[in-house]
Protein backbone atom coordinates (compact mmCIF):
# COMPACT_ATOMS: atom_id res chain seq x y z
CA UNK A 1 0.00 0.00 0.00
CA UNK A 2 2.52 2.29 0.70
CA UNK A 3 4.90 1.83 -2.61
CA UNK A 4 1.55 2.01 -4.58
CA UNK A 5 1.03 5.04 -2.83
CA UNK A 6 3.94 7.02 -3.33
CA UNK A 7 3.89 5.96 -7.18
CA UNK A 8 0.99 8.06 -7.18
CA UNK A 9 3.26 10.75 -5.35
CA UNK A 10 6.72 10.01 -6.51
CA UNK A 11 5.98 9.02 -10.13
CA UNK A 12 7.41 5.08 -11.33
CA UNK A 13 11.43 6.50 -10.34
CA UNK A 14 10.83 7.78 -6.72
CA UNK A 15 8.63 4.64 -5.98
CA UNK A 16 11.55 2.84 -7.37
CA UNK A 17 14.03 4.43 -5.14
CA UNK A 18 11.88 4.38 -1.85
CA UNK A 19 11.06 0.36 -2.77
CA UNK A 20 14.90 -0.26 -2.74
CA UNK A 21 15.99 2.03 0.34
CA UNK A 22 12.58 -0.43 1.80
CA UNK A 23 14.36 -3.57 0.98
CA UNK A 24 17.66 -2.76 2.53
CA UNK A 25 16.36 -1.36 5.81
CA UNK A 26 14.37 -4.55 6.25
CA UNK A 27 17.16 -6.89 5.23
CA UNK A 28 19.14 -4.77 8.03
CA UNK A 29 16.72 -5.33 10.54
CA UNK A 30 16.39 -9.17 9.58
CA UNK A 31 20.17 -9.31 9.95
CA UNK A 32 20.14 -7.86 13.71
CA UNK A 33 17.41 -9.67 14.81
CA UNK A 34 18.23 -13.18 13.58
CA UNK A 35 20.58 -15.07 15.85
CA UNK A 36 23.97 -15.47 14.86
CA UNK A 37 26.03 -18.54 13.96
CA UNK A 38 28.71 -18.54 16.84
CA UNK A 39 30.88 -20.97 15.04
CA UNK A 40 30.81 -19.41 11.90
CA UNK A 41 34.31 -16.79 12.60
CA UNK A 42 33.65 -15.18 9.46
CA UNK A 43 29.92 -15.06 10.63
CA UNK A 44 29.52 -11.12 11.98
CA UNK A 45 32.51 -9.62 8.69
CA UNK A 46 30.09 -11.16 6.27
CA UNK A 47 26.94 -9.46 7.79
CA UNK A 48 28.97 -6.41 8.20
CA UNK A 49 29.74 -6.41 4.30
CA UNK A 50 26.68 -7.74 3.04
CA UNK A 51 25.08 -4.52 4.79
CA UNK A 52 27.60 -1.96 2.65
CA UNK A 53 26.46 -3.99 -0.72
CA UNK A 54 22.67 -3.20 1.01
CA UNK A 55 23.44 0.35 1.56
CA UNK A 56 25.16 0.99 -1.42
CA UNK A 57 22.32 0.14 -3.70
CA UNK A 58 20.17 3.15 -2.31
CA UNK A 59 22.73 5.29 -4.19
CA UNK A 60 23.69 3.39 -7.39
CA UNK A 61 20.10 5.48 -9.18
CA UNK A 62 21.77 7.85 -11.38
CA UNK A 63 20.63 11.30 -11.70
CA UNK A 64 19.46 12.61 -14.86
CA UNK A 65 22.02 14.91 -16.53
CA UNK A 66 21.14 18.36 -16.67
CA UNK A 67 21.61 20.26 -20.04
CA UNK A 68 23.92 23.20 -20.35
CA UNK A 69 22.77 26.57 -21.67
CA UNK A 70 24.15 29.66 -23.12
CA UNK A 71 23.17 31.21 -20.00
CA UNK A 72 24.45 29.23 -17.58
CA UNK A 73 28.40 30.44 -18.49
CA UNK A 74 27.38 34.00 -17.01
CA UNK A 75 26.85 31.88 -13.82
CA UNK A 76 30.58 31.70 -11.97
CA UNK A 77 31.91 28.38 -10.58
CA UNK A 78 31.85 28.15 -7.14
CA UNK A 79 35.42 28.46 -6.61
CA UNK A 80 36.42 31.44 -8.75
CA UNK A 81 39.48 31.25 -10.48
CA UNK A 82 40.54 34.75 -9.42
CA UNK A 83 39.20 37.66 -8.10
CA UNK A 84 37.11 40.36 -9.57
CA UNK A 85 39.09 43.55 -10.83
CA UNK A 86 37.74 46.50 -9.48
CA UNK A 87 35.60 48.60 -11.74
CA UNK A 88 35.76 45.52 -14.01
CA UNK A 89 32.14 45.64 -15.83
CA UNK A 90 30.29 42.25 -15.28
CA UNK A 91 26.36 41.07 -15.44
CA UNK A 92 25.00 40.36 -12.02
CA UNK A 93 25.15 36.40 -11.77
CA UNK A 94 23.81 33.18 -9.78
CA UNK A 95 25.68 30.65 -8.36
CA UNK A 96 24.30 27.21 -10.40
CA UNK A 97 24.49 24.05 -8.82
CA UNK A 98 27.97 22.02 -8.92
CA UNK A 99 28.49 20.48 -12.16
CA UNK A 100 29.22 16.57 -12.66
CA UNK A 101 32.61 16.83 -14.08
CA UNK A 102 34.58 13.60 -15.14
CA UNK A 103 37.87 12.65 -13.38
CA UNK A 104 40.64 12.90 -16.06
CA UNK A 105 42.47 9.24 -15.25
CA UNK A 106 46.06 10.48 -16.05
CA UNK A 107 45.96 14.16 -14.80
CA UNK A 108 49.46 15.49 -13.21
CA UNK A 109 49.96 14.56 -9.50
CA UNK A 110 47.94 17.12 -7.42
CA UNK A 111 51.54 18.31 -6.07
CA UNK A 112 52.44 20.06 -8.82
CA UNK A 113 50.90 23.76 -9.37
CA UNK A 114 49.10 24.61 -12.63
CA UNK A 115 52.37 26.71 -13.35
CA UNK A 116 54.42 23.21 -13.20
CA UNK A 117 51.66 21.53 -14.86
CA UNK A 118 51.58 24.03 -17.54
CA UNK A 119 55.09 24.19 -18.11
CA UNK A 120 55.43 20.19 -18.39
CA UNK A 121 52.45 19.38 -21.32
CA UNK A 122 54.12 22.56 -23.04
CA UNK A 123 57.74 21.37 -22.96
CA UNK A 124 56.34 17.69 -23.67
CA UNK A 125 53.81 17.82 -25.63
CA UNK A 126 53.94 21.43 -27.81
CA UNK A 127 57.68 21.63 -28.47
CA UNK A 128 58.37 21.06 -32.12
CA UNK A 129 61.41 19.04 -32.86
CA UNK A 130 64.66 20.83 -33.82
CA UNK A 131 65.09 19.06 -37.01
CA UNK A 132 61.66 19.95 -38.03
CA UNK A 133 61.71 23.16 -36.98
CA UNK A 134 64.86 23.95 -39.51
CA UNK A 135 63.96 21.35 -42.04
CA UNK A 136 60.54 22.71 -42.81
CA UNK A 137 61.10 26.59 -43.46
CA UNK A 138 64.00 24.86 -45.46
CA UNK A 139 61.69 23.71 -47.83
CA UNK A 140 59.36 26.05 -48.40
CA UNK A 141 61.53 28.39 -49.24
CA UNK A 142 62.83 26.00 -51.88
CA UNK A 143 59.63 25.79 -53.33
CA UNK A 144 58.70 29.39 -52.97
CA UNK A 145 61.81 29.90 -55.09
CA UNK A 146 60.95 27.38 -57.85
CA UNK A 147 57.08 29.38 -58.20
CA UNK A 148 58.77 32.81 -58.21
CA UNK A 149 60.81 31.58 -61.04
CA UNK A 150 57.94 29.65 -62.53
CA UNK A 151 55.45 33.24 -62.59
CA UNK A 152 58.19 35.19 -63.82
CA UNK A 153 58.69 33.35 -66.61
CA UNK A 154 54.71 32.22 -67.55
CA UNK A 155 53.24 35.45 -66.91
CA UNK A 156 56.29 38.39 -67.00
CA UNK A 157 53.43 41.06 -67.63
CA UNK A 158 51.74 40.30 -64.09
CA UNK A 159 53.93 42.95 -61.88
CA UNK A 160 53.97 40.12 -58.66
CA UNK A 161 56.37 41.02 -56.31
CA UNK A 162 58.74 38.78 -54.29
CA UNK A 163 57.29 35.30 -52.62
CA UNK A 164 58.05 35.40 -48.94
CA UNK A 165 57.06 33.17 -46.41
CA UNK A 166 54.88 33.91 -43.39
CA UNK A 167 52.97 31.27 -40.54
CA UNK A 168 52.94 30.29 -37.17
CA UNK A 169 56.48 28.01 -37.94
CA UNK A 170 58.21 30.99 -38.75
CA UNK A 171 56.99 33.18 -35.82
CA UNK A 172 56.50 30.64 -32.95
CA UNK A 173 53.55 31.49 -32.45
CA UNK A 174 51.16 28.19 -31.36
CA UNK A 175 52.67 25.22 -33.69
CA UNK A 176 51.99 21.83 -32.68
CA UNK A 177 54.12 20.26 -35.15
CA UNK A 178 56.16 21.96 -38.59
CA UNK A 179 52.92 21.25 -40.82
CA UNK A 180 52.20 24.39 -42.33
CA UNK A 181 53.13 27.30 -43.97
CA UNK A 182 52.03 30.07 -46.13
CA UNK A 183 53.36 31.84 -49.50
CA UNK A 184 52.12 35.36 -49.39
CA UNK A 185 52.09 36.31 -53.26
CA UNK A 186 52.05 39.89 -53.46
CA UNK A 187 49.58 41.91 -56.26
CA UNK A 188 51.58 45.77 -57.10
CA UNK A 189 48.99 48.14 -58.12
CA UNK A 190 48.92 51.39 -59.06
CA UNK A 191 47.53 53.42 -56.40
CA UNK A 192 46.52 56.09 -59.24
CA UNK A 193 44.08 53.41 -60.93
CA UNK A 194 43.02 51.53 -57.87
CA UNK A 195 41.21 52.42 -55.18
CA UNK A 196 40.11 50.56 -51.74
CA UNK A 197 35.58 50.57 -50.88
CA UNK A 198 35.80 49.98 -47.14
CA UNK A 199 33.85 46.78 -45.65
CA UNK A 200 31.00 48.22 -44.35
CA UNK A 201 29.91 50.04 -48.05
CA UNK A 202 30.27 45.98 -49.69
CA UNK A 203 27.42 44.16 -50.34
CA UNK A 204 28.38 41.75 -47.43
CA UNK A 205 28.22 44.36 -44.92
CA UNK A 206 31.43 43.05 -43.37
CA UNK A 207 34.35 45.82 -42.10
CA UNK A 208 36.47 42.76 -42.22
CA UNK A 209 36.34 42.64 -45.96
CA UNK A 210 37.02 44.88 -48.71
CA UNK A 211 36.75 45.43 -52.50
CA UNK A 212 39.24 47.08 -55.48
CA UNK A 213 37.66 49.31 -57.63
CA UNK A 214 39.24 50.39 -60.90
CA UNK A 215 39.02 53.84 -61.39
CA UNK A 216 38.95 57.01 -63.81
CA UNK A 217 37.95 53.98 -66.66
CA UNK A 218 37.27 57.23 -68.80
CA UNK A 219 40.47 58.56 -68.67
CA UNK A 220 42.13 55.34 -68.44
CA UNK A 221 40.53 52.43 -70.20
CA UNK A 222 40.67 48.96 -69.81
CA UNK A 223 44.16 47.55 -70.65
CA UNK A 224 45.99 49.89 -68.86
CA UNK A 225 46.78 48.25 -65.53
CA UNK A 226 47.97 44.91 -66.28
CA UNK A 227 45.21 43.77 -63.63
CA UNK A 228 42.25 44.82 -65.54
CA UNK A 229 41.67 40.91 -67.21
CA UNK A 230 40.88 39.95 -63.29
CA UNK A 231 38.14 42.83 -63.28
CA UNK A 232 34.50 42.35 -62.65
CA UNK A 233 32.01 44.50 -62.59
CA UNK A 234 34.37 47.29 -62.31
CA UNK A 235 36.42 45.36 -59.04
CA UNK A 236 39.77 43.48 -59.33
CA UNK A 237 37.74 39.82 -58.48
CA UNK A 238 39.67 37.82 -55.98
CA UNK A 239 38.07 35.19 -57.01
CA UNK A 240 39.46 35.27 -60.86
CA UNK A 241 43.00 36.10 -59.86
CA UNK A 242 42.62 32.57 -57.51
CA UNK A 243 40.77 30.55 -60.65
CA UNK A 244 44.15 31.42 -62.80
CA UNK A 245 46.49 30.36 -60.29
CA UNK A 246 44.68 27.24 -59.22
CA UNK A 247 44.83 26.32 -63.37
CA UNK A 248 48.81 26.80 -63.31
CA UNK A 249 49.67 25.32 -59.88
CA UNK A 250 47.57 21.79 -60.89
CA UNK A 251 48.35 22.07 -64.93
CA UNK A 252 51.23 23.80 -66.13
CA UNK A 253 53.96 23.20 -63.56
CA UNK A 254 55.90 20.09 -63.41
CA UNK A 255 55.76 19.24 -59.38
CA UNK A 256 56.95 15.82 -59.83
CA UNK A 257 60.46 17.23 -61.25
CA UNK A 258 60.36 20.21 -59.03
CA UNK A 259 60.14 17.46 -56.21
CA UNK A 260 62.53 15.29 -57.09
CA UNK A 261 64.89 17.64 -57.03
CA UNK A 262 64.43 18.72 -53.57
CA UNK A 263 63.84 15.08 -52.48
CA UNK A 264 60.10 14.84 -51.62
CA UNK A 265 56.88 14.41 -53.20
CA UNK A 266 55.06 17.67 -54.25
CA UNK A 267 51.57 17.50 -55.29
CA UNK A 268 48.62 20.34 -55.55
CA UNK A 269 45.33 19.71 -54.17
CA UNK A 270 42.99 19.74 -57.23
CA UNK A 271 39.67 19.61 -54.76
CA UNK A 272 40.32 22.62 -52.78
CA UNK A 273 39.25 26.26 -53.31
CA UNK A 274 42.34 27.39 -51.53
CA UNK A 275 46.05 27.23 -53.16
CA UNK A 276 47.42 24.48 -51.31
CA UNK A 277 50.14 22.04 -51.91
CA UNK A 278 51.03 19.49 -50.15
CA UNK A 279 54.74 17.96 -49.47
CA UNK A 280 56.30 14.80 -48.20
CA UNK A 281 59.50 14.46 -47.14
CA UNK A 282 61.01 11.62 -45.60
CA UNK A 283 61.71 13.93 -42.49
CA UNK A 284 58.73 16.03 -42.38
CA UNK A 285 54.77 16.25 -44.11
CA UNK A 286 53.94 20.30 -45.54
CA UNK A 287 51.07 21.77 -46.25
CA UNK A 288 51.81 24.20 -48.59
CA UNK A 289 49.01 27.40 -49.02
CA UNK A 290 49.19 30.16 -51.20
CA UNK A 291 47.83 33.57 -50.80
CA UNK A 292 47.82 36.66 -53.36
CA UNK A 293 48.26 39.86 -51.23
CA UNK A 294 47.49 43.40 -51.64
CA UNK A 295 48.93 46.24 -49.76
CA UNK A 296 47.11 49.53 -49.89
CA UNK A 297 46.34 52.76 -47.40
CA UNK A 298 47.98 50.45 -44.88
CA UNK A 299 45.74 47.65 -44.94
CA UNK A 300 47.45 43.93 -45.74
CA UNK A 301 44.28 42.02 -48.06
CA UNK A 302 44.17 38.47 -48.89
CA UNK A 303 42.55 37.02 -52.11
CA UNK A 304 40.36 34.69 -49.38
CA UNK A 305 36.92 35.52 -50.22
CA UNK A 306 34.03 34.25 -48.03
CA UNK A 307 31.67 31.07 -49.63
CA UNK A 308 29.30 31.94 -51.36
CA UNK A 309 28.33 34.60 -55.20
CA UNK A 310 30.43 37.04 -54.09
CA UNK A 311 33.40 36.83 -55.76
CA UNK A 312 35.17 40.21 -55.72
CA UNK A 313 35.95 40.48 -51.99
CA UNK A 314 39.25 40.35 -49.94
CA UNK A 315 40.08 39.68 -46.55
CA UNK A 316 41.68 42.10 -44.24
CA UNK A 317 44.39 40.69 -42.30
CA UNK A 318 46.18 41.54 -39.26
CA UNK A 319 47.99 38.07 -38.55
CA UNK A 320 51.64 40.97 -39.20
CA UNK A 321 49.93 43.76 -36.51
CA UNK A 322 49.35 40.64 -34.47
CA UNK A 323 52.59 38.87 -33.97
CA UNK A 324 54.18 42.63 -33.99
CA UNK A 325 52.22 43.73 -30.83
CA UNK A 326 53.00 40.51 -29.04
CA UNK A 327 56.32 40.63 -29.15
CA UNK A 328 56.26 44.43 -28.60
CA UNK A 329 54.65 44.04 -25.65
CA UNK A 330 56.87 41.06 -24.28
CA UNK A 331 59.91 43.25 -25.10
CA UNK A 332 58.29 46.20 -23.18
CA UNK A 333 57.91 44.55 -20.10
CA UNK A 334 59.74 41.01 -20.19
CA UNK A 335 56.11 39.31 -20.24
CA UNK A 336 55.35 35.56 -21.18
CA UNK A 337 52.43 36.84 -23.57
CA UNK A 338 54.31 34.64 -26.57
CA UNK A 339 54.59 31.62 -24.44
CA UNK A 340 50.79 32.11 -23.16
CA UNK A 341 49.71 32.14 -26.41
CA UNK A 342 51.80 29.11 -27.88
CA UNK A 343 50.43 27.22 -24.94
CA UNK A 344 46.59 27.95 -25.85
CA UNK A 345 47.01 27.83 -29.18
CA UNK A 346 48.54 24.24 -28.45
CA UNK A 347 45.67 23.54 -26.32
CA UNK A 348 42.61 24.58 -28.10
CA UNK A 349 44.29 23.48 -31.67
CA UNK A 350 44.39 19.47 -30.11
CA UNK A 351 41.22 19.83 -29.15
CA UNK A 352 37.98 19.16 -31.05
CA UNK A 353 35.80 21.43 -29.57
CA UNK A 354 38.03 23.93 -29.47
CA UNK A 355 40.04 24.31 -32.87
CA UNK A 356 38.25 27.02 -33.91
CA UNK A 357 39.61 28.79 -31.11
CA UNK A 358 43.24 28.81 -31.99
CA UNK A 359 45.22 31.90 -33.82
CA UNK A 360 43.84 35.27 -34.38
CA UNK A 361 40.96 34.87 -31.85
CA UNK A 362 43.44 33.72 -29.04
CA UNK A 363 46.02 36.80 -30.11
CA UNK A 364 43.34 39.50 -29.82
CA UNK A 365 42.22 38.05 -26.54
CA UNK A 366 45.51 38.22 -25.12
CA UNK A 367 46.27 41.96 -26.74
CA UNK A 368 42.51 43.41 -25.08
CA UNK A 369 43.66 41.30 -21.82
CA UNK A 370 46.76 43.40 -22.01
CA UNK A 371 45.30 46.49 -21.51
CA UNK A 372 43.69 45.89 -18.82
CA UNK A 373 46.60 43.51 -16.93
CA UNK A 374 50.14 44.72 -16.66
CA UNK A 375 51.53 41.78 -14.87
CA UNK A 376 52.75 39.53 -17.63
CA UNK A 377 55.96 38.02 -16.01
CA UNK A 378 56.74 34.47 -16.23
CA UNK A 379 55.84 33.45 -12.78
CA UNK A 380 52.65 34.59 -13.44
CA UNK A 381 51.92 32.47 -16.59
CA UNK A 382 49.51 30.38 -14.83
CA UNK A 383 47.25 33.33 -13.40
CA UNK A 384 46.80 35.21 -17.00
CA UNK A 385 46.34 31.25 -18.63
CA UNK A 386 43.03 31.09 -16.47
CA UNK A 387 42.52 34.28 -17.19
CA UNK A 388 42.51 34.46 -20.86
CA UNK A 389 40.23 31.10 -19.87
CA UNK A 390 37.53 33.88 -18.17
CA UNK A 391 37.62 36.05 -21.06
CA UNK A 392 36.96 33.77 -23.86
CA UNK A 393 33.91 32.79 -21.83
CA UNK A 394 33.03 35.88 -21.36
CA UNK A 395 33.42 36.95 -25.10
CA UNK A 396 31.75 33.34 -25.95
CA UNK A 397 28.58 33.93 -23.75
CA UNK A 398 28.14 37.20 -25.76
CA UNK A 399 28.76 35.38 -29.16
CA UNK A 400 31.16 39.26 -29.79
CA UNK A 401 35.17 39.00 -29.60
CA UNK A 402 35.78 42.57 -30.98
CA UNK A 403 39.10 42.92 -33.39
CA UNK A 404 42.25 44.35 -31.35
CA UNK A 405 42.60 46.69 -34.49
CA UNK A 406 39.12 47.18 -35.42
CA UNK A 407 36.34 47.01 -32.88
CA UNK A 408 33.48 47.04 -36.08
CA UNK A 409 34.89 43.33 -36.42
CA UNK A 410 33.60 40.73 -34.78
CA UNK A 411 36.05 37.41 -35.14
CA UNK A 412 33.42 34.94 -33.59
CA UNK A 413 30.38 36.06 -37.05
CA UNK A 414 31.25 32.71 -38.60
CA UNK A 415 31.22 30.68 -35.97
CA UNK A 416 27.42 28.56 -35.40
CA UNK A 417 25.24 28.97 -32.15
CA UNK A 418 26.09 25.49 -31.30
CA UNK A 419 30.08 25.81 -31.67
CA UNK A 420 29.66 28.99 -29.34
CA UNK A 421 27.76 26.88 -26.97
CA UNK A 422 30.27 24.00 -26.92
CA UNK A 423 33.50 25.93 -26.87
CA UNK A 424 31.81 28.05 -24.02
CA UNK A 425 30.78 25.28 -21.62
CA UNK A 426 33.82 23.68 -22.57
CA UNK A 427 36.22 26.36 -21.13
CA UNK A 428 33.51 27.17 -18.57
CA UNK A 429 34.37 23.72 -16.88
CA UNK A 430 38.04 24.01 -17.58
CA UNK A 431 38.27 27.27 -15.47
CA UNK A 432 38.20 24.52 -12.50
CA UNK A 433 39.76 21.93 -14.32
CA UNK A 434 42.42 22.76 -16.53
CA UNK A 435 43.45 18.50 -16.73
CA UNK A 436 40.79 18.97 -19.47
CA UNK A 437 42.45 21.05 -21.71
CA UNK A 438 46.17 19.46 -20.73
CA UNK A 439 45.38 15.69 -20.85
CA UNK A 440 47.36 14.38 -23.64
CA UNK A 441 44.89 13.64 -26.56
Amino acid sequence: LLLANARLVLGVSGAAVLAIATLAVKRLIDRATSPRDESDPKAEQKTLEESWQDLALIKATPKPPKKQRREDLSEPLLSPARPPVPGESRKPRVCPAPLETPRVESSPPCCLTLQERLLSHYSSQLAVPEAQASLAPQLARSICAQLQNFLRSKCPELPFGSLFLSGPLLDGLGVLAADHVHLMLPVVLDTALWSLIPGEDTVVRNPQYWMIKRTDLEYFPRGRSPWDRFIVGRYLSSNALNKTLHKMLVASINWPAIGSLLGSIIHPVVASQKLKLEVKHDQVELSVTLFPVVEMEDKVLLAAPPEGLVENLWLESFYRAEVSKVKELDAGDSGARQHCLRILNGVCKSHPALHKLSGSPLTHVILHLSATSSDWAEESLADRFQQVLEELVGYLEKGVLPSYFNHKINLFCELLEEEIDEMGFMLYRAISEPELLLKQK
